[in-house]
Parts: structure tokens; sequence; C-alpha cells
């Protein structure tokens, strides 16, 4: 218990269940524990799609934002969407719950950083990426469209009183893509809670039957994507048996399970999942599907389905896949940091990532796993390795688990983070509207917050 009880909101766009939630989550409830009042500000949080702390009151979770602008125009303009949800999320929490907090944690989007600097609280910031490196600009219009954005996203960003970022790959990409931010930001990994990965598997679980198999799991997990790469971790499966690296019996005992994050109200997730589904169909993986409430796969027939995609996942299912994968494929190239890579080494499973990006940081090569190139033939040869027993996989499991337990503790993560809170409360430098800049963005903001409050139809 804390000597100094801080007031500390959270502000997170849309509380799902992504890797930015997990740390979200994780962050709110280790800092409840230790006596603060904490409270979660989101533009969008669905029950039968978030994390359970914010379902079952361990967490006080308020949707403020949520009814006027909508997600998008049309199918476009997600980020100009995404800021002005934002700003009516600010404009909430400043004139209708008139709450006082001493810090205010906001991560993903840093449009409202100078609004909630006025009310007197203390910002902090934390990057998982740059969001400006999070999309395609494929047409000079869409470059065009993003300059203004990018411009809003660095000064903003420049204006919270501490900015922390995942891992040092994150910081050296956060100075390339914001020269004009003098400071360095302070690394704070993100850490994973051991109580919720000891839990032993329940075979009697609905959910978990229907995963059962006899076969050999590969597993993949990350959300429904184009940017995760997941196609690569197909290919690969599918190399295994095309290339011969693997006797045909071998491979006939084997499934790849694709699991992740599935929201039926992100276009991307499912037109992904379909591109997916149709590429293991075209490589003949007799592919089969388990739709996030569904008590059956998809089709019906799939005992002999090789590839099997798990539209979300409980945590049942994911305790199951942990203990039962004799490895996990990580696909993403340069990512900025990724969760999952921990989880799984804590779960004493073997990690293939890319050699680049986050798990260059996180996954010890040859000691908790393999890092090899993006290619289809790099990563099947890392499964056949551990098919083949050229790896000692129990012991590559234990080094991994304590490699994690030194590291990546909830524990370490949470102390640190409220050091750096306690800091910022000490820190007494007020937050200048003599900077031009600065006035003259709050200023924008506050106009635009206006309008779009007392006049909802113009947007």
């Amino acid at each position: 218990m804390s000597s100094q009880i801080l007031k500390l909101a959270f502000v997170h766009p849309d509380l799902g269940i992504g890797g930015a939630e997990r740390l979200v989550v994780d962050a709110a409830v280790g800092l409840q524990t230790k006596g603060h009042q904490v409270v979660i500000y989101t533009s969008h949080h669905d029950p039968t799609h978030c994390f359970e702390e914010t379902r079952n009151d361990t967490l006080e979770v308020r949707v403020r934002g949520n009814y006027i602008i909508p997600r998008t125009f049309f199918g476009s303009f997600y980020i100009i969407c995404a800021i002005l949800r934002q700003i009516h999320l600010t404009l909430s929490m400043i004139f209708w719950d008139r709450a006082k907090y001493d810090v205010i944690f906001v991560d993903q989007l840093s449009a409202s950083v100078p609004l909630l600097r006025l009310t007197g609280a203390k910002v902090l910031f934390y990057c998982h990426f740059p969001d400006k490196l999070l999309t395609q600009r494929e047409s000079l219009i869409k470059k065009i469209y993003r300059y203004p954005v990018d411009l809003i996203e660095e000064l903003t960003t420049d204006m919270a009183n501490c900015i922390v970022v995942n891992s040092k790959f994150t910081a050296k990409i956060f100075h390339e893509s914001f020269p004009h931010i003098k400071r360095t930001p302070r690394v704070l990994y993100p850490g994973i809670h051991f109580d919720s990965y000891d839990k032993k598997v329940d075979l009697k679980d609905k959910s978990v039957e229907i995963l059962e198999t006899s076969k050999k799991i590969i597993l993949s997990i990350n959300r429904f994507e184009r940017k995760k790469n997941i196609i690569l971790a197909i290919h690969a499966f599918a190399k295994l048996r095309d290339d011969n690296l693997i006797s045909a019996n071998q491979f006939n005992n084997l499934r790849l399970v694709i699991a992740g994050g599935y929201d039926y109200r992100v276009q991307e997730n499912v037109d992904h999942h379909k591109e997916l589904y149709q590429e293991a169909s075209k490589l003949e993986l007799k592919p089969s599907t388990l739709m996030p409430g569904s008590a059956e796969l998809l089709p019906e027939n799939s005992e002999n389905s090789q590839v099997i995609f798990l539209c979300s996942f409980n945590e049942p299912q994911r305790t199951y896949l942990l203990s039962k994968a004799l490895c996990l494929l990580y696909t993403p190239s340069n990512e900025h940091f990724g969760i999952v890579p921990v989880e799984a080494m804590y779960a004493r499973l073997p990690v293939i990532a890319i050699n680049n990006g986050g798990p260059k940081e996180t996954v010890k090569d040859r000691i908790t796993g393999l890092l090899c190139s993006s290619t289809p033939m790099a990563f099947s040869q890392a499964i056949a390795s551990f098919i083949n027993g050229e790896y000692d996989r129990d012991n590559m499991g234990d080094q991994g688990r304590k490699h994690v337990q030194k590291i990546f503790s909830l524990e370490a993560f949470v102390n640190t983070l409220e050091e750096i809170l306690m800091q910022l409360i000490k820190d007494s430098s007020p937050f200048s509207l003599l900077n031009p800049l600065s006035l003259w963005l709050s200023l924008t903001i506050a106009l635009i917050l206006y309008y779009v409050y007392q006049y909802p139809y113009i947007f």
C-alpha cells in the first residue's frame, strides 16, 4: 500500500482485447491494488469483447463519447473519427464528470493531451508505437490527408508531462518519427500477471472441449489484421508438407491454430479472416473457424482440419492452447514490443519470431526460442527443428519461463510505473498558456470540441 494515494484516470479509445488493452488493464488493476483510486475512460466497451477485469466490477469503466461521432465515415476517415471521439470523451470528463485527477494516463491517441493538461492534472503518454507509422499512404490524397494528423500527433505528444515507450526499439523509432521532440522517452516494458497463466487446464469447459485434439498444435496468436502477417504462418505450415521437411505421418498429426482478436465491427478483421481462410483452402489445409460465442467449428466436419481459425478466445482456451502447443509462431515484422511471445515463454512454450523489432529484446535466440528471417522457408525449417528434436524443447521452455520471471513480471512493471507517477506529482512545473503553440493548439481543439458537442449533425 502506497503512503500517498493518487487519483488516477486512464484514457483509452476502445477497451477491447488487444495487447494495448491488456497493458492498460494490468496497469490499472496493479495501481488500484496498491491503494490508488483508478477510473478508466473509453469511447467503447463491449462486455462480450473485453477483458474480465473490465466487466466484473474489478475496475470502474466509464464510457464517454460513443454516441455522436461514428467510428468511420462510410468506412473511411478512421483516424479523424478516432480523434473526434477522444475529444468528445475529454469534453465529458471535464464538463460532465468534473472529476479532478492527480495523473491521467493516456495511450494510443495524444490529441486530447493539451485539454487534459488544462484540468491541472499531470499527463503521462504511453506510446505503444507512433500512429503515423501504422497506416499506408498509397496516394497523394492520403499523404495530404495524413499530414495535419501527423503534425497534431507530434505536437500533442510533446505536450505530455512524461512520455513512456514499451521497448528500446520503439524509443529508436519514436526519435526518428518525431524529430521535433527533443526529450528522451523512458522505456517501460509491459509485464504479465503470472497467476493468470498458472491456472490448470479445464477440459470440462465447453469452450475448451471443442478445441481438444490428439494432434500436435502449432500456435499463432495475433489480431486478424494484415500488418500481423499471419499468412506467413499458413505458408510456413504448408511448406512442412510441400518441401518434405517432415514425414507425411508427422504432418497429418499437426494442426495450426490461428487465434486472435476479432471484432465484427472492424471491417479489416472480417475481410482478413476471409482472406486467410481462402488461402488455407487453396493450399488444401482443410480450414475451419470458431467464431465468437459459437459452440461449434464451421464447417461441422472439422475433425481432420489442419488449420483452425479461433476468432477471439477466452482465458480457458488460451490456457489450453499455451499448454498444448509445440511452439508459438509470432509473425509480425518490426513489431514494437509484442506481449504474446512473453506470455508464451512464461507458459514454457518456445517462440519462433522474426529477427527484428521487439522480439529481439524479448526472445533470446536459441535459448528461449528461435529468431529467423521473415520467409516461409525459414519459419518452416524452425518448426521442423522442434518436430525432429534438433532442440531440447523442454529446456528451452524452462529457460523462457525463468527469463520472463526475471524481466517481465507485472509486479516490476507496476512498481516502476508507480515510481514514474510519484515523480510526476513532485514535478511542480505548470502548463503555461503563455506558450503560443500550446495556446493555439488548445484553443483549436477546444473549438472543434465545442462545435462537435453543440452541433453534432454537422459531423
